[in-house]
């Protein structure tokens, strides 16, 4: 079985890479000193301390996997391959709400790094989707679960 792609920019390989260095090199001593103090309690059967510290290890055992995988199949956008003409991962997209008037800007980016707090959306979600390759002055239609926004792209940028 092949492994997803996963779609990144610089600044999100960067991000990853930042994560995975500090959960090796620090959260993995962090947990495993923990560990050691809880073993120190003595009965490690109804140790809660014991219990907490070996899920935390899971965890971050289980996340350090995910982002290695997720960095071996890693494919960078970079900006010179962005292109202004069309909407695409990398691109900054200015939509305007038809129906209310509202304009936002979202940054596409791939699923690992999309986070709609700081208007990132991901190339998969129903907005994404909708205007990935499509042109300056396009009206979309969204489905959403209150039903169909309809938005038109003003502008496409790196």
């Amino acid at each position: 079985m092949s492994e997803k792609e996963v779609i990144l920019t610089q600044e999100g390989l960067k991000k990853l890479e930042e994560e995975l260095e500090q959960l090796k090199s620090v959260k993995r001593r962090e947990v495993a000193e923990r560990i050691k103090i809880a073993i120190g309690y003595g009965d490690i059967s109804e140790n809660s301390e014991y219990e907490d510290a070996k899920n935390e290890q899971a965890f971050v055992e289980g996340r350090i996997i995910t982002l290695e995988k997720m960095l071996r199949n890693a494919r960078i956008i970079n900006n010179d391959e962005v292109d202004t003409d069309t909407v695409g991962v990398g691109s900054i997209v200015t939509l305007k709400d038809l129906e209310f008037g509202d304009v936002v800007e979202y940054s596409i980016v791939g699923t690992a790094e999309s986070d709609p707090f700081q208007n990132k959306i991901s190339n998969e979600s129903p907005v994404g989707k909708a205007i990935l390759g499509k042109q300056k002055g396009a009206v979309v239609d969204v489905n959403v679960p209150a039903g169909v926004i309809q938005y038109e792209i003003v502008d496409i940028k790196k």
